[in-house]
């Protein structure tokens, strides 16, 4: 269709390959990576399984600090090289042999659409990646960890997990826990235990978040309006 029929403006063909290709081509990336990651698993011990997922999780965020430029103009939403990058025959695509290049059709492809769909692929398969070193640490020595909540706490989380969830990567990233050496996973565990709550798939929530388009630090935000307010009522 996309051959027989043309687009009706740059702006149709623009958000095709920009959006709509790459959404569809990034599951097959993310599946056929997957089989080649799991065919090739150990099926020894959980350290050597763990090493060996942390590994490619390594490879696969090399790739985007190899496309760095490219990868911080798209999740920036910008827009200003869109016609160069998401319309056919603006470059040679043979250039742009980095993944799957066996797929390449020039009718069907421009020089950009596959690395979209590489990063979406990339992200999921990091999830799925990190979900599986939680399945396989979760008994794995990680009960030392929650020694001072083994006593159940009186405390419960009743705003949104999306929330909190944003609260944790916002300490994590600031270095104010254990000096910065507590990891993702030991934070989490930690509030769940605190605060009764299922975080579920935070790695997921977390991309979600990152992913906005606008108001990245909503819940951040919030915090800061509702201190300032009390700050404000305190003085009056």
């Amino acid at each position: 269709m996309v051959v027989d029929c043309e687009f009706e403006t740059k702006k149709d063909e623009i958000s095709f390959f920009k959006k709509t290709k790459p959404r569809l081509f990034s599951k097959l990336i993310y599946y056929v990576k997957l089989f080649n990651i799991e065919s090739k698993r150990p099926r020894s011990s959980s350290k050597s399984q763990i090493k060996y997922l942390n590994k490619h999780i390594d490879r696969l965020q090399n790739y985007f600090n190899d496309n760095l430029e490219f990868y911080q103009y798209y999740r920036r939403n910008a827009t200003s090289l869109d016609e160069q990058y998401f319309l056919r025959g603006k470059a040679d695509i043979r250039l742009y042999s980095d993944t799957f290049h066996f797929f390449t059709d020039e009718q069907f492809s421009t020089s950009h659409d596959s690395t979209v769909a590489t990063i979406l692929a990339y992200d999921m398969l990091i999830i799925h990646l990190k979900t599986e070193i939680d399945t396989l640490e979760k008994y794995n020595g990680m009960d030392n960890l929650n020694l001072p909540f083994r006593k159940k706490s009186k405390l419960f989380w009743t705003g949104h997990k999306t929330d909190l969830i944003e609260l944790i990567y916002a300490l994590h990233s600031c270095g104010v826990i254990n000096s910065g050496t507590a990891g993702i996973k030991e934070l989490a565990i930690a509030t769940e235990r605190l605060f009764n709550v299922n975080l579920g798939n935070y790695y997921h929530t977390f991309v979600g978040i990152r992913s906005r388009k606008s108001n990245t630090t909503k819940f951040i935000d919030v915090l800061k309006e509702a201190l300032l307010k009390r700050y404000q009522e305190s003085d009056a």
